[in-house]
């Protein structure tokens, strides 16, 4: 078994953090994921209003018994919400774990995390913004490199790097995210200096994973070639899988078209179109240059059980002759 600060601190079995995704972790995914003894983290965005979050939180709750999270969401949106109702809501049904992430720490919701003994879990891609979160109270700093599925930041550097970087940087656990799609990358990520490992494209190609099975087989199908970066030039970065949407948002980005219709092009609600119809033409899916690294599809049970066992033979027959 593999201990770690984060493991400790969170009261999880395993250091494996199960990435925040958009139309995809509800209540049931995220529940299968922290029962299987990672963490699990449900995405607030989805339900926009307090009393939609308020019902899938309490069937979250019904769900598992284990430790999750809940994501507040702090990158910029075409449709804002009032995301301070939501964090109020998280409070109220006794979430004990916040997970924040965007281009700015949350510091106008830090007193309610200090009030009422939330642990707040900071997300970003880079090490200035994690010093920025951890002195401003953060518990606990992810870090996604530029292999990572969806925003990579502004600065390109890999998981390699940022991770030993940031725990240099800081005096608090740091979380470690960016291609890790296996026990490998676990226990890279742990010989590093991170507390536990973030783990987002690789839950795409689980039998619980609420996306359409033709993207799930054309996602095993891909290689590490398979991914780009998409707008960039709009100072939102985001790798994603390279399909022929992601094609066109970069040459419309190459012809200096008005923003606006690029995202359109990439918005949530056509990436959701693909998740629910198998439509591979609809829009864009975040996905991180692991993509190339899945060779099955097995239940989310068993795609932790067996990372965790990968890490652990890793680790134990790391140094025989």
């Amino acid at each position: 078994m593999l201990k770690t600060k984060v493991t400790e601190l969170l009261g999880i079995k395993y250091p494996i953090f199960c990435g925040t995704m958009m139309n995809i972790s509800y209540p049931s995914f995220t529940a299968k994921c922290s029962n299987s003894g990672a963490l699990g983290i449900l995405a607030s965005v989805m339900y926009r209003k307090p009393e939609p979050l308020r019902q899938a939180l309490n069937e979250l709750f019904n769900l598992t018994n284990n430790p999750f999270a809940v994501n507040v969401n702090l990158f910029p949106m075409l449709k804002p919400i009032k995301q301070i109702d939501l964090v109020k809501v998280m409070i109220e049904e006794g979430v004990k774990i916040i997970e924040t992430s965007g281009h700015q720490a949350p510091e106008k919701y830090i007193p309610l995390f200090k009030k009422n003994d939330i642990i707040w879990i900071h997300k970003c891609a880079g090490v200035r913004y994690a010093k920025k979160a951890a002195s401003l109270g953060a518990d606990i700093v992810e870090v996604v490199g530029w292999e990572n599925g969806g925003s990579v930041g502004l600065f390109d550097i890999g998981t390699l790097v940022l991770t030993p970087a940031t725990v240099d940087a800081l005096n608090i656990p740091v979380v470690a995210g960016g291609g890790i799609s296996d026990g490998r990358g676990v226990v890279a990520a742990l010989a590093l200096g991170a507390e536990a490992a973030l783990i987002g494209t690789r839950l795409l190609t689980t039998q619980e994973c609420p996306i359409h099975d033709k993207l799930k087989q054309a996602l095993l199908n891909a290689t590490i070639y398979d991914t780009t970066l998409v707008m960039r030039s709009l100072g939102a970065a985001h790798r994603v899988w390279n399909n022929q949407v992601a094609k066109k948002v970069l040459e419309l980005e190459s012809s200096k078209i008005d923003q606006m219709e690029i995202f359109d092009i990439a918005a949530g609600s056509k990436s959701k179109l693909m998740y629910e119809q198998g439509d591979l033409t609809a829009g864009i899916v975040s996905c991180g240059q692991g993509v190339g690294l899945i060779h099955n599809i097995p239940t989310v049970k068993e795609l932790i059980d067996q990372i965790m066992k990968e890490a652990t033979d890793i680790v134990q027959n790391l140094f025989k002759s």
